[in-house]
């Protein structure tokens, strides 16, 4: 399946849109590894723990959409886009969505 941040596919004609689909996750780490982020808060640099668990949640988030979109029989997924925010301390949401579309190649 095409997944874009387009409103179009290139090589491709847009016959149907089959409406919005999403996927979406809510993340967190467990004490220890919000332990060892905080002290990177504390000296700076990057908080891999938390870009971890954002790469983790992006991709579930992605998976699930994609899930959405082929039950829907889509093609693509256009004009996708990623929000993110927090729900707590150390848990985070990413929602991913975008519109399912069928193609035909041109």
């Amino acid at each position: 399946m095409i997944l874009v941040n387009t409103p179009n596919v290139d090589g491709f004609e847009i016959t149907e849109s089959l409406g919005l689909v999403r996927g979406n996750t809510i993340r967190a780490k467990h004490i220890g590894k919000d332990f060892m982020a905080g002290i990177r808060m504390m000296v700076g640099g990057e908080i891999k723990e938390y870009t971890e668990m954002l790469t983790e949640a992006r991709n579930e988030a992605i998976l699930r959409m994609r899930a959405e979109a082929g039950e829907r029989g889509a093609d693509a997924v256009v004009n996708v886009r990623f929000v993110t925010s927090q729900v707590m301390t150390g848990a985070a949401e990413l929602l991913a969505y975008g519109t399912a579309v069928k193609l035909r190649k041109v």
